[in-house]
């Protein structure tokens, strides 16, 4: 053989955002002038690169090549050991090409953000808020929750005391603010709070600063400020009925009542039908007797019919057809990242495609431009509608909450498109090569089916 090839160290470790160089002796075995090319093998072949690119040997000398190995500090490149190869090629067709191999351990970093959603809130009983945090680097953390008050009066908890968050993504924790005694009425108060995420220390490092976030919580009374006004003009409102009544309509009704009552209606009252029946036999058979000439004559009794009374159907109520109440609506949040690179057209990532039978209510929008891109970010809904159209420019971390939900029907999308302008650069950071933007959404998944 012709070529021989070896790597001074079969590992290396590369720090993300830096450079790691490992020397590559390469000796030409041969007779002839040989020129060769390498190429990077591997997962690693996106972020490594041989200085030179080619190399001229004369028989019988050797030269050291540089592979360079520049891990973004980006979530995208995992912390552990990967493995690579770097095939030297020959550029003759006799010889055959030699491939090293070793293995580069990519070091884990942090980067942590968190917000805490919403900022202030208000109510009777308790405050309700949630803590997004954001795991912007390249390894799995768990990350501790905790919260502190700015007085006594309110206790401040969280659902769960840690959080794991996996690289590139989003997770969420609950914090319940819960005030001490209860507000019967008078003026709203004031309860401030701070929220604490703390990511582990790296071995061998210090621990990286928490993440503090600070919010309120108003407290409102649970009788409002219009009630007592309320009962008193009622009050006042019902002793009026009540002189009126008294002074006017009582003596009114009164006076109508007494002149209703007349000597005749007093007379057909007290007199009965047997006692007008008696009567008028009477005076029949007097008449009677009178024209028969002392004959006796007995009176016939006339038959009285009874009458039933009429019986109406009873009549059932229809039965009021209830109809089947839709299953509740479920939270969910979905997100994503979109990287896109200066004069290569606009790049597109969906966030959430809502399953068959589903509805989903967006509620909240945050959108993160962490390096200070410039450019344009369009957010759109079922149908390619726009929902939200940024300027990357003027913002680096925006987001949006609507009262009034927007409807994503059963097989919608919710999409993010960047057309990157100019690539930003972080403050005491090596500058990124491509634009990176984060999406993430939040609402409620509604079952359409009864």
């Amino acid at each position: 053989m012709s070529l021989t090839a070896s790597l001074d160290a079969s590992s290396v470790t590369a720090v993300p955002g830096e450079e790691t160089s490992l020397p590559l002796q390469v000796r030409n075995s041969g007779t002839t002038v040989e020129e060769y090319r390498f190429e990077v093998a591997g997962a690693c072949a996106a972020w490594t690169t041989v200085e030179p690119a080619t190399l001229s040997l004369y028989p019988g000398s050797a030269e050291t090549v540089q592979v360079t190995f520049r891990p973004p500090r980006d979530p995208s490149v995992p912390a552990g050991e990967t493995p690579f190869g770097v095939r030297v090629v020959p550029t003759s067709d006799h010889a055959e090409p030699v491939v090293p191999e070793g293995r580069v351990t990519v070091a884990p970093f942090t980067e942590v953000t968190a917000e805490l959603v919403p900022r202030g809130s208000h109510g009777v009983l308790r405050g309700a808020h949630k803590v997004a945090v954001d795991n912007r680097g390249n390894a799995p953390l768990t990350v501790a929750l905790t919260a502190r008050s700015g007085t006594e009066r309110a206790g401040i908890t969280f659902t769960r005391p840690e959080l794991r968050v996996e690289p590139g993504r989003a997770a969420f924790a609950e914090l319940r603010v819960k005030p001490a005694k209860r507000l019967w009425r008078g003026t709203p108060v004031l309860h401030t709070f701070q929220a604490v995420v703390a990511p582990p220390a790296p071995e061998g490092e210090e621990p990286p600063a928490p993440v503090v976030l600070d919010g309120s919580y108003q407290q409102e009374a649970i009788l409002p400020r219009w009630l007592p006004r309320a009962l008193i003009l009622a009050f006042v409102l019902a002793l009026i009925l009540t002189g009126f009544w008294y002074g006017m309509l009582r003596p009114a009704v009164k006076s109508a009542a007494r002149e209703a009552i007349t000597p005749e209606v007093i007379a057909s009252a007290t007199s009965g039908p047997d006692q007008s029946g008696g009567q008028t036999g009477g005076q029949t058979g007097g008449q009677t007797g009178g024209g028969s000439g002392g004959a006796s004559a007995t009176p016939t009794p006339t038959p009285t019919a009874s009458v039933k009374p009429s019986t109406k159907p009873s009549v059932k109520p229809s039965a009021k057809a209830t109809a089947k109440p839709l299953p509740p609506a479920e939270p969910s949040s979905a997100q994503v990242q979109v990287r896109d690179g200066v004069g290569g057209g606009s790049r597109s990532g969906t966030a959430l495609t809502v399953p068959a039978g589903k509805t989903f209510r967006l509620t909240d929008i945050l959108v993160q431009n962490p390096q200070g891109d410039a450019g344009t970010v369009v957010i759109t809904g079922d149908g390619g509608s726009r929902i939200l159209t940024l300027a990357l420019e003027n913002f680096r971390d925006s987001d949006y909450h609507f009262v009034t939900p927007i409807l994503v029907p059963a097989g919608g999308q919710v999409t993010m498109t960047v057309d990157c302008r100019k690539v930003g650069r972080p403050v005491n950071a090596p500058a990124p090569s491509r634009c990176a933007q984060s999406l993430f959404l939040g609402g409620t998944m509604q079952s359409t089916k009864s």
